[in-house]
C-alpha cells in the first residue's frame, strides 16, 4: 500500500503531453497574494506537481462560498502545499497534511509563500490515511479539504476511515476532482454511503468538479 500512495516514480514515457509538470515552478495569484510553487516531478511524482483540481478548489474559496477567517482546516494529500497555502491567506489555521516522505518538499512551500506573521496558521504533519489516526483529534476541524486524492482504488477504505476519524456532525467535507474512470464513480457511491454529499462547483475549462461533504445533513446548510 505505502509506494502505491501519493508517491508515483517519474516514467518520461507517461507523461506525453505534460510538460506544464516538468516545469521547476508554477505561479498563481490567490487570496491577493502571488504564490510560487515548486514543482519537483521527477523525484517525487505526482504528490510534487500542482493539479487542476487544486486550482480550482482553490478558485471556489477565493469565491466566497465558504468563510475560513478563523476556521480549523485540514488538508489531505496536499502534495505541493498550494491549497493548504491559499486557506491559510483567507484566515483559516490549517493543518497541511501528506506522507512522511513527501514533507520536505511541502514544508519548503509553505514557508516560502506564507509572510511570517501567517506562518504560525500553518502546520505541516504526517499523515498517511488509516494509520496512526489517534494522532489527530476527532472534531477538531470545521473543514476537511481534498484535491485530486481519489485516483488510486486501493486507498479508498484507508481514506474513508481517514475522513469518518476527522468529522464530526460540523466538519464539512470539500474534495476536487475529475470525473474520469468508473474508480472515481465508485468513490462517490462508498463516500455517499457514509455520507452526505453534493456537487457545489463545476468548472468546465478544466472538467473538475467540487463535492461538499458532511456527516449529518443540515438543510439549511446544506
Amino acid at each position: 500500500m505505502d509506494n502505491k500512495m501519493a508517491l508515483v516514480p517519474y516514467d518520461d514515457s507517461a507523461v506525453w503531453g505534460l510538460q506544464k509538470f516538468h516545469k521547476s515552478s508554477s505561479v498563481y495569484h490567490f487570496a491577493n497574494h502571488t504564490i510560487q510553487i515548486k514543482q519537483n516531478w521527477k523525484q517525487l511524482g505526482v504528490a510534487a506537481v500542482v493539479w487542476d483540481a487544486a486550482v480550482v478548489l482553490c478558485t471556489y474559496l477565493e469565491m466566497g462560498s465558504i468563510d475560513l477567517q478563523g476556521r480549523s482546516v485540514i488538508e489531505l494529500g496536499a502534495g505541493t502545499g498550494l491549497l493548504g497555502i491559499v486557506a491559510t491567506l483567507l484566515g483559516a489555521h490549517v493543518t497541511i497534511t501528506d506522507r512522511e516522505a513527501a514533507l520536505e518538499f511541502l514544508e519548503s512551500n509553505v514557508q516560502a509563500n506564507l509572510p511570517p506573521d501567517l506562518q504560525p496558521r500553518a502546520v505541516v504533519k504526517e499523515l498517511t490515511w488509516g494509520r496512526n489516526l489517534g494522532n489527530f483529534s476527532t472534531g477538531k476541524f470545521d473543514f476537511i479539504l481534498g484535491a485530486d486524492i481519489i485516483y488510486l482504488e486501493d486507498t479508498f477504505a484507508d481514506l474513508l476511515q481517514t475522513l469518518e476519524h476527522l468529522c464530526s456532525e460540523h466538519t464539512v467535507i470539500l474534495l476536487s476532482c475529475r470525473i474520469r474512470y468508473e474508480r472515481d464513480q465508485n468513490f462517490l457511491e462508498m463516500l455517499k454511503g457514509r455520507f452526505s454529499v453534493r456537487e457545489v462547483h463545476y468548472d468546465p475549462s478544466k472538467d473538475v468538479r467540487v463535492f461538499k461533504a458532511q456527516r449529518s445533513i443540515h438543510k439549511e446548510d446544506f
